[in-house]
């Protein structure tokens, strides 16, 4: 399995990217997705995540509002649609295959190799 996240970059605040995580050797529409970020000295922490059952998505609160994350299952593809940018939303980015978005046995299988982006103010 392989993950490649793509897109990332550096941007100005109020800006927008979109990341990308392009899948091989797995079927991502039956899998549920993470996106994780961690920046500089801090822990890493889970962004969103597209559910395996209805394709609905979870956000940190943080970006709620500012951050979509969807999938393209033609394309195999999700992505993570980030506008609104703050300074506090530089970090790297990673997109992982996981079992279950949320519960206790929830888990992060595969791992993207991550893409930067930072926003500069």
């Amino acid at each position: 399995v392989q993950l490649q996240a793509s897109g990332g970059g550096l941007v100005q605040v109020g800006g927008s990217l979109r990341l990308s995580c392009k899948a091989s050797g797995i079927i991502l529409d039956y899998v549920a997705m993470g996106w994780f970020r961690q920046a500089p000295g801090k822990e890493r922490e889970r962004v969103s995540c597209i559910s395996v059952f209805d394709d609905s998505t979870d956000y940190l609160d943080s970006v709620k509002g500012r951050i979509t994350g969807s999938r393209d299952n033609a394309k195999n593809t999700v992505y993570l649609q980030m506008d609104s940018l703050k300074p506090e939303d530089t970090a790297v980015y990673y997109c992982a295959t996981m079992n279950l978005c949320n519960g206790a046995e929830s888990r992060a299988d595969y791992w993207g190799q991550g893409t930067l982006v930072t926003v500069s103010s």
